[in-house]
């Protein structure tokens, strides 16, 4: 089966990060295809960012999605994704839904993430997802993930104190978020005293159980005309 992983900021180096992660997990079950988001920020930490955001994923989805058995948009918080599901006619799976719903199926949980930015867009996506009453702590650090991606070693002590803090606040599981963090959470989950999901895994491990399967489309909208779009996307619109 065939995967297509979007990174909807413009860092290659965010995208090659998680993708090696996300290939490891694989372990040969899938083959992955990687992309970058052709405009936008370098790494999203701002609604207009996130905003900008989802119209590179739709536009990457339109380029690149084609023979695909499933999307995996590769971004904490998800930009653009029920737009994504709209348009698309594979499972699409948002690697911080997917986080969420794992550690709420535990119980209470918290949220460790980059930007401090990320704070209330966090607490308004998961009230979007109806799991508010399970979110226990959201705490972020200052450097947003494409730093944390850039020089993780000087990060992790922050990483750590956050997800400590969640702990104390009631968390029985805590979320590292950020495709900028794949991989710190095996090497911060020794210091933390609950269980810690890293959300690329989480999204790798949803994609892989939808993949090849069916999930109930959104409501299709009538054909779209529009100025402007790169063609491919232009003609998914059209195509709705």
């Amino acid at each position: 089966m065939r995967i297509l992983l979007i990174n909807p900021n413009t860092s290659a180096h965010v995208t090659d990060l998680v993708a090696r992660h996300v290939r490891t997990q694989f372990d040969g079950r899938a083959e992955l295809r990687a992309v970058t988001g052709r405009f936008g920020a370098r790494y999203i930490a701002s609604r207009a960012a996130a905003a900008i955001a989802g119209h590179a994923a739709l536009d990457a989805l339109a380029e690149h999605g084609a023979d695909c058995d499933a999307i995996y948009l590769a971004c904490f918080g998800d930009p653009g994704l029920l737009a994504l599901r709209e348009l698309s006619r594979v499972p699409v799976i948002g690697m911080a839904e997917a986080a969420c719903r794992e550690a709420a199926a535990r119980g209470r949980f918290g949220i460790v993430t980059g930007g401090a930015a990320w704070e209330p867009m966090l607490r308004e996506f998961v009230a979007a997802l109806g799991l508010s009453d399970a979110l226990a702590a959201l705490r972020t650090v200052a450097p947003s993930g494409g730093t944390i991606a850039s020089d993780p070693d000087s990060a992790l002590a922050m990483l750590v104190e956050a997800g400590r803090a969640c702990v104390a606040s009631g968390s029985e599981t805590v979320i590292l978020g950020g495709a900028g963090l794949a991989g710190l959470a095996a090497r911060i989950a020794p210091q933390i005293p609950v269980p810690l999901i890293c959300s690329v895994e989480a999204g790798t491990r949803a994609v892989l159980a939808a993949a090849g399967g069916s999930e109930p489309a959104l409501s299709r909208p009538d054909p779209v005309e529009s100025v402007g779009l790169a063609p491919a996307l232009a003609a998914r619109l059209m195509d709705s």
